[in-house]
C-alpha cells in the first residue's frame, strides 16, 4: 500500500481528484487530496489562474509542502495539471518519494533525480501547457526510471468526465498504466 498526496489542477480540488482518490483507496492506497485553493475552484483555467495568482505560488507551495510534512518521506506525489507544478516545485524537498504521477502537467525533470524515484507522465498530444523543451527533456530520460505517455488528438483535461475535454478511451489508458505502475512499485 502506497500513500499517495494527490495535488489539484488551477482549477482547483474538483470532483476529478475526489474520484481518483476514491478509486486508488478502493486499489489499497492511502490517499490525501490537499486543498491548495482552501476551497476555491474555477471554471476555467483562465479563471483558475486568477484565483492561483491571488493566493500567490509561495501560499500554495507553502500548503503542500505542511501536507507533505504529515506523510512518510516515501509518499508518491500525484498532480494533476498545475499540481505537477507544485510538485516540480517541492520535488527537490522530497528525493526519497518512492515515485512522482504526473497527469496534463510536465514539469522539468530534476537534474538531481534519485535512481531510486520511479515517474510516470500523462499528457495530451499536443497539448498547449506543455513546452516542447520540457517535453524534449522528458524523451531523453532513462525509460528504466522515467515513463512518458502521449495521448495524440487528446485535449489538456481528458480525463476529466465534467469538462468538454475528456475523453474515455483516453481516460482508461491513463488509469490502467497508472495502476500497473502502482503495482509494479509494491513488487
Amino acid at each position: 500500500m502506497a500513500v499517495i498526496v494527490i495535488f489539484h489542477s488551477v482549477l482547483g480540488l474538483r470532483s476529478i481528484e475526489h474520484s481518483t482518490a476514491a478509486w486508488l483507496r478502493a486499489i489499497g492506497h492511502d490517499v490525501l487530496t490537499p486543498d491548495l485553493f482552501a476551497g476555491r475552484t474555477a471554471s476555467t483555467p483562465n479563471d483558475g489562474f486568477v484565483i492561483m495568482d491571488d493566493i500567490g505560488w509561495d501560499t500554495i507551495r507553502d500548503r503542500a509542502r505542511a501536507v507533505l510534512a504529515t506523510v512518510p518521506s516515501t509518499a508518491t506525489l500525484m498532480g494533476f495539471s498545475m499540481g505537477a507544478g507544485v510538485i516540480s516545485s517541492i520535488w527537490p524537498e522530497r528525493r526519497d518519494a518512492a515515485a512522482v504521477i504526473l497527469v496534463h502537467g510536465l514539469p522539468d525533470i530534476p537534474a538531481d533525480l534519485n535512481p531510486n524515484t520511479r515517474v510516470q507522465a500523462h499528457v495530451a498530444d499536443p497539448d498547449p501547457f506543455v513546452h516542447a523543451s520540457q517535453l524534449e527533456g522528458w524523451m531523453r530520460a532513462d525509460p528504466a526510471a522515467v515513463q512518458l505517455f502521449r495521448y495524440p488528438g487528446l485535449q489538456h483535461f481528458f480525463t476529466d468526465p465534467l469538462l468538454d475535454e475528456f475523453d474515455a478511451l483516453g481516460t482508461d489508458q491513463v488509469w490502467d498504466r497508472v495502476e500497473r505502475f502502482l503495482t509494479a512499485l509494491e513488487q
